[in-house]
């Protein structure tokens, strides 16, 4: 039986286009980042990973226990989350990836989702979780989306690759391997293809989903 899977939350760039890290945007009197975990708690996952970079003083001044890099699992809403940082963000995001990976043990299946797309319902979620293959993508209408799985296997590889590659990219590494060994699940959430990346998006996103 497949080892329970990890997540893995990418929080590691600049945010440019929205001017502010996007994981510390205000949401339901939260940051956007604990509304995330929160929703990955609803699974049977116990233990995220978290990629931090650019902004990791400004998340560990909004939340304090965010300040404990690399150093032993905090345990939050029930799960165990361990931040990572990113000493060099400026090589981007797949590199922020490498650097989360590599904590992570080497027999683990992950989860990878960025910070800017919401975590999808918990019942379909949970199918994602229990999917078995080497890849395993979300797919609204059509288009595939987040989070991806990525069995041990596929991931270990990604390590080796030269992150001051422009080809080094997660997306393009899909593309390489071969269809029987990529899981395509139908689902019916479309947060699964949002990317909340500037502030209009955001604000559409927030007028919608605010309770």
């Amino acid at each position: 039986m497949e080892n329970n899977p990890v997540f893995v939350l990418l929080a590691g760039g600049k945010s440019e286009r929205m001017g502010f890290p996007k994981g510390l945007l205000e949401y339901e009197n939260t940051y956007w980042i604990l509304e995330q975990i929160n929703r990955i708690s609803t699974s049977t996952i116990t233990k995220v990973y978290i990629g931090l970079g650019y902004h990791q003083e400004e998340y560990s001044n909004k939340i304090p226990w965010f300040s404990q890099p690399q150093l032993n699992f905090v345990v939050y809403n029930n799960l165990k989350i361990k931040i990572v940082v990113n000493q060099d963000p400026q090589l981007g995001s797949f590199s922020t990836l490498q650097t989360v990976l590599r904590q992570i043990p080497k027999n683990k299946s992950v989860l990878i989702t960025p910070i800017d797309i919401p975590i999808l319902n918990t019942t379909e979620l949970q199918k994602i979780i229990e999917a078995h293959n080497q890849i395993v993508l979300p797919n609204f209408e059509g288009k595939n989306g987040h989070p991806i799985k990525l069995h041990s296997e596929f991931w270990k590889t990604l390590l080796s690759l030269n992150p001051t590659d422009e080809k080094s990219r997660l997306d393009l590494e899909i593309k390489k391997t071969i269809p029987s060994k990529i899981t395509t699940l139908t689902v019916t959430d479309s947060v699964i293809l949002k990317n909340l990346n500037a502030p209009d998006d955001w604000e559409a996103y927030s007028k919608t989903n605010l309770k």
